[in-house]
């Protein structure tokens, strides 16, 4: 047999895998809210795989390998979670702070800085290790701090911190 047929027939069996989910580098800090939702995700990720198996012969393969894949990834986010004390601070920004800054044109923003599996930015929720999280954290009120973003960098002023 050719070899070319070998590798074809190895490359079609790794297209049934979904490619594993990439576990960030950085430490698993998270808010109380964010490792509630962590469990809440691995309890509805095993509803869903126990539903699927239990389909037997009839259970779509893909999707069983995708659930997997996904419930291997977050296990392992839960059990690398650090639950990070609430953020109690009016002075200095922390995770779990809610951060209202100002850019050069007085516009003001808020945010919370959560951890990477909590965040969602339209939400206001930003991953405390993403650039604008890393230039807030740390932070006290009245500071300015300067936050590199890929656009260009932006001066911008600490105007208000509260507890989540």
């Amino acid at each position: 047999m050719s070899r070319a047929f070998v590798n074809e027939d190895n490359a079609a069996a790794q297209a049934d895998q979904p490619v594993e989910r990439q576990v960030s580098a950085q430490p698993n800090y998270v808010t109380p809210t964010g490792l509630t939702q962590l469990q809440a995700k691995v309890g509805e990720l095993q509803q869903q795989l126990s539903a699927q198996s239990a389909r037997g012969e009839q259970a779509d393969k893909q999707r069983q390998a995708d659930l997997e894949r996904d419930l291997r990834y977050f296990n392992q986010r839960l059990l690398s979670a650090q639950v990070v004390t609430p953020a109690s601070s009016t002075h200095k920004v922390q995770i779990g702070s809610r951060v209202t800054f100002a850019d050069e044109h007085n516009a003001e923003q808020t945010v919370q800085l959560v951890g990477e599996d909590q965040a969602d930015a339209p939400a206001g929720l930003i991953n405390w290790g993403s650039p604008l999280g890393r230039a807030l954290l740390g932070a006290q009120l009245g500071e300015e701090v300067l936050w590199q973003r890929p656009a260009g960098d932006q001066l911008i002023e600490i105007i208000r911190i509260g507890p989540a």
